[in-house]
């Protein structure tokens, strides 16, 4: 090997290569688009009855794109409500990026935003700290729980958060996607400062369903096409395998039988289908609703 593995936890720049080749290979944002539109109308439909104004909870929310569907929604949904949208998102490139969508977006006009540049678990300790804490009408985690050490007590915290009729929204990998099968067949290769958990939409609900607590859920189907891994010299292909794998240039450092028995996995029917000459990643969601 050149040099050893090193997650995309050491180099942002990387990951937003990676990232930008996932979402043009991806349907994920357009399952999730689909999902903001016809379902998540109906989670909020009694949010903001009775109130002049409605807190919002927005944890690891990125560069601000989702945020900015879902506040959408609220605000249709709660017209003349002003809506206080609480943001934490630990890194300072995605919060600054957020921030400029807000100035580019016309429509907000009654939405209030509060910033805060920190992590899951810092945002929880500083709320643990303070004698008042907000009541939230909606909480949303999209893509977060790998992040937390402890996802029993991050669910129980961020439930107790929610005021009377409001609605936590969590949207992880499912128990049964390529992610899912990968994780568990290649897991023990990850680079050594890969410390995100392989929790799954699965593990979550196993937590409520032991703790009695209800909840909705539904299914986000959705793929990757994956076929430029299996192209040697292709760009795109290296830098998907990056973002699969979480291992900035993985074709360089990883040995060649760690590569093949990756590509393998991949071409796995519990991982993929074949389809029209493409390989297509399994990579379903599903979003779990959780009422106060």
């Amino acid at each position: 090997m050149a040099s050893s593995p090193r997650s995309f936890a050491s180099d942002e720049v990387h990951y937003a290569q990676a990232f930008q080749v996932y979402l043009d290979k991806s349907t994920e944002h357009m399952c999730m688009q689909e999902f903001i539109s016809k379902d998540f109308p109906k989670i909020i439909s009694g949010t903001g009855q009775g109130k002049s104004s409605i807190n919002v909870l927005g944890i690891g929310s990125g560069t601000g794109e989702k945020d900015i569907q879902l506040l959408s929604k609220l605000q249709a949904q709660c017209p003349g409500v002003q809506v206080n949208a609480h943001v934490v998102e630990p890194s300072s490139v995605r919060l600054s990026k957020y921030q400029e969508l807000v100035t580019k977006t016309s429509h907000l006009g009654n939405i209030h935003f509060t910033w805060n540049e920190m992590t899951v678990e810092e945002y929880q300790s500083e709320m643990e700290d303070k004698k008042e804490q907000i009541k939230y009408d909606f909480i949303h985690m999209i893509q977060v729980l790998y992040y937390v050490k402890d996802i029993k007590k991050t669910i129980n915290y961020f439930r107790n958060c929610l005021a009377p009729g409001g609605n936590l929204l969590i949207i992880l990998i499912s128990g049964n996607s390529g992610p899912a099968t990968l994780w568990k067949n290649y897991g023990q290769f990850y680079p050594k400062d890969y410390t995100i958990s392989t929790c799954t939409s699965w593990d979550v609900k196993t937590i409520l369903d032991e703790q009695k607590v209800n909840f909705e859920y539904y299914h986000l189907p959705s793929e990757i096409d994956i076929s430029e891994c299996f192209v040697q010299g292709s760009r795109d292909g290296e830098l998907l395998l990056d973002f699969i794998t979480r291992t900035i240039d993985f074709y360089k450092v990883a040995p060649y039988d760690r590569v093949v028995k990756l590509l393998d996995i991949l071409k796995q029917q519990d991982c993929s289908d074949e389809k029209d000459g493409k390989i297509l990643f399994k990579n379903h969601n599903e979003a779990i609703v959780i009422p106060q």
